[in-house]
């Protein structure tokens, strides 16, 4: 099975269950790599269909303060690309979950595209999200990964034009990744009250599922994202958790209840969606 026939798989599973599927982030490295497998772990034995597995950078201009500390964690660790790879082959010996990695361009230009995604083929991963990768500047990145079966995913934001809405959309392989609000990634109260129509026209131009991120940090919140999207990301939610710290068994246990809500919570009311 192919990265791309994974991704798909899970969101298509997610959506015959009656649910959007779940896609979980934490940072590679955070603070240690024994400690973020067994966070992996716990994501998906409490249900998660995706995990996102962050790449750390010096860098990183989507990041809010809670994934930024994050990868400050793990760059002190001495977190990089080939460490990143090993923990999502790890985490592949253990589940069948998709599994993407969220990172920056410029590690993986540093290592090679090809070779990075080689890589990604070796370890297991299925997808690739590079937030600083415009779809109009990926023709190569893409050309690579369609040809070892990687699927690419790009972001659209709230601002985002409708030319920018058609070119991710026809430039996305595994899904479209929607921001829900403008800014940087970051738990928040409230989310915007057009999330649904802009996520709904965003979801009828695009050819595979839309999930939406950015702002999602409780069950009550994904279960109203998971009204209107195909798949539902929480990522600082899950990284601020991991860093109360405790013995490794009780972070396990306590990221595990919170994936586990948010997999109660996305299951849908009314008509199914399509996957």
């Amino acid at each position: 099975m192919t990265g791309r026939e994974r991704v798909a798989r899970a969101f298509r599973s997610a959506a015959e269950r009656g649910e959007a599927a779940l896609v979980t982030y934490l940072m590679a490295g955070d603070p240690d790599l024994g400690t973020s497998r067994a966070m992996a772990l716990a994501c998906a034995e409490g249900g998660a269909d995706v995990i996102e597995i962050g790449m750390p950078f010096s860098d990183p201009i989507a990041d809010g303060k809670t994934i930024q500390a994050a990868g400050e964690r793990a760059l002190r660790a001495g977190t990089g690309v080939a460490e990143c790879l090993e923990l999502a082959a790890a985490v592949r010996r253990k589940t069948d979950a998709a599994l993407a990695l969220m990172g920056y361009l410029n590690p993986v230009l540093s290592r090679g595209e090809a070779s990075f995604l080689d890589g990604c083929v070796q370890a297991g991963v299925d997808a690739v999200i590079l937030p600083d990768l415009p779809p109009e500047e990926a023709g190569e990145f893409r050309r690579l990964a369609g040809e070892r079966g990687v699927a690419t995913v790009f972001l659209l934001a709230p601002t985002s034009t409708e030319r920018r809405v058609a070119e991710v959309c026809a430039a996305a392989s595994g899904f479209v990744y929607f921001v829900s609000v403008t800014g940087v990634t970051g738990a928040r109260r409230l989310l915007p009250r057009d999330l649904g129509a802009q996520v709904a026209a965003v979801r009828a131009r695009s050819s595979v599922p839309v999930a939406v991120g950015f702002g999602v940090s409780s069950p009550e919140q994904a279960g109203e994202v998971a009204q209107l999207a195909d798949g539902v990301v929480v990522g600082s939610a899950i990284v601020e958790r991991i860093a109360r710290g405790g013995p490794l068994r009780e972070r396990s246990a306590r990221v595990r209840r919170f994936v586990a809500s948010l997999k109660k919570a996305v299951r849908r009311s009314g008509d199914p969606r399509r996957p």
